[in-house]
């Protein structure tokens, strides 16, 4: 892959147009591999019958074994991404977690099912640094948490219509209980919904033969710094990173800690069945997620309009205490609507932060950097957030209460605990992000940026 090639700051940003044809691409890949990444939450009862698995086992499929490779591979592709082609990796990426998603359709145990989740989370790894970095250069300061927050959708589009396409997949698929695929022979409905989802994503990957790689930005003849400045640099800003990263990290930890068992609280609590709770749970993901995701992005652009420029962490600092009445109620409510309708809610503000947050990833690391950092943050959001989210609650379940009926109560200790603890970490943040604003103004006019 070819270096590419820098560029002062005053090189003018493509046609708007262009632009955003770019984020609609990325986009839908994003939404993408979040339909292959989430579909295992709506079919926990089928994999756990037929690999004859626990809770505990299922919650590390869905989080903790996807989410370590996909965050200890995004660090080294994170810097391949501020070095070389940012196209040609997501190229590479998709392929890979397009056919390993698949490979969980032919997966016969417990063992085979977590080395196909290892590949979907390494080839899942290349996609987000290396986005962010192509956004940040297509788009100039005051635009950026917009567009980075239509990039964010793909989280909530993707998540909503992997239970929206799953539950639909499913009511049709589980008409017979077997059914006869080319070259597999006889496959369950479970695992022909892995091929559905998996197999299109090598025809998509065409798709990025449309967009072009950007230009790099703000690095004035800058060469790529080596690691060790990278390290020196956040080390400097430490007291931001970590209220960034791990802030909005307990967030997404109750996020998908949620996720990943609202379905089956549905199917266990309220005796609704797959096909009922993935479309209802998939359309009110897709709604609400993405207007809470767009919203936190627009107002963050809007405050920084008016002279307000930590808007970005300001806004996503606000999220989980907004959230937390409704993840308190959401769980303990009888009527089953009611309970859908509050945790609608709740899935509005836990989407806030998941745009604003990587546009203050950009506006305080140079542009050498941004790759980087993005894997940094992604590294931390998912290990705590996707790692621990499913499992925490899992364990709840199993070693806390011992009964499967009361994942309602585990859903609602891991969600509030994290969600109290993230809104005092990141208001904690926000003085040394205004610090680190000045200092990358420092950093800049040092190195004549």
């Amino acid at each position: 892959m070819a270096t590419t090639a820098a560029v002062p700051i005053t090189k003018p940003y493509p046609p708007a147009r262009y632009a955003w044809y770019v984020v609609g691409v990325l986009t839908f890949i994003y939404v993408f591999s979040f339909i292959d990444r989430q579909i295992m939450n709506l079919l926990v009862v089928p994999i756990r019958r037929d690999l004859k698995i626990s809770d505990t086992q299922m919650s590390l499929l869905m989080g903790f074994t996807f989410a370590v490779f996909y965050t200890f591979f995004g660090i080294p592709l994170g810097r391949l991404a501020d070095s070389r082609s940012r196209r040609g990796l997501i190229g590479a990426g998709l392929v890979t977690w397009s056919v390993f998603t698949a490979g969980c359709g032919i997966a016969k145990n417990f063992g085979q099912m977590l080395l196909m989740r290892v590949g979907v989370g390494v080839g899942e790894a290349s996609l987000s640094p290396a986005a962010y970095s192509m956004i940040s250069d297509y788009f100039p300061p005051e635009r950026r948490a917009t567009a980075l927050s239509v990039y964010g959708m793909g989280i909530y589009l993707g998540s909503g219509l992997a239970s929206l396409l799953g539950g639909l997949v499913i009511k049709f698929a589980s008409a017979q209980e077997a059914w006869m695929v080319p070259l597999v022979g006889a496959t369950r409905p479970w695992q022909l919904i892995f091929f559905a989802v998996g197999l299109p994503g090598l025809a998509i990957a065409l798709l990025l033969f449309s967009i072009r790689e950007p230009l790099r930005r703000g690095m004035a003849g800058q060469k790529h710094p080596p690691f060790a400045e990278v390290v020196r640099y956040v080390k400097q800003n430490g007291a931001t990173f970590f209220c960034h990263n791990f802030g909005v990290s307990l967030v997404s930890l109750s996020s998908y800690g949620a996720m990943a068992w609202i379905p089956t609280f549905f199917i266990r609590t309220h005796h609704w069945s797959s096909a009922q709770i993935g479309i209802r749970l998939g359309l009110v993901v897709m709604v609400f997620g993405t207007l809470g995701i767009f919203c936190g992005g627009r107002l963050a652009d809007h405050l920084r309009s008016r002279g307000r420029h930590d808007a970005s962490f300001f806004v996503m600092s606000l999220a989980p205490l907004a959230a937390l009445p409704f993840s308190i109620a959401g769980p303990l409510l009888g009527d089953p609507a009611v309970a859908l309708a509050l945790l609608a809610i709740s899935v509005f503000f836990r989407a806030t932060p998941f745009g604003c947050a990587p546009a203050a990833i950009t506006q305080v690391v140079p542009n050498t950097m941004r790759g980087q950092a993005a894997s940094v943050y992604l590294f931390v959001v998912n290990l705590v957030g996707l790692g621990a989210g499913p499992t925490a609650v899992a364990m709840v379940t199993d070693y806390v209460f011992h009964d499967d009926q009361m994942v309602r109560y585990s859903l609602l200790i891991v969600c509030v605990s994290a969600e109290v603890t993230a809104a005092l970490i990141m208001r904690a943040g926000l003085k040394p992000f205004r610090c680190s604003l000045d200092r990358i103004s420092a950093y800049n006019l040092s190195h004549g940026l």
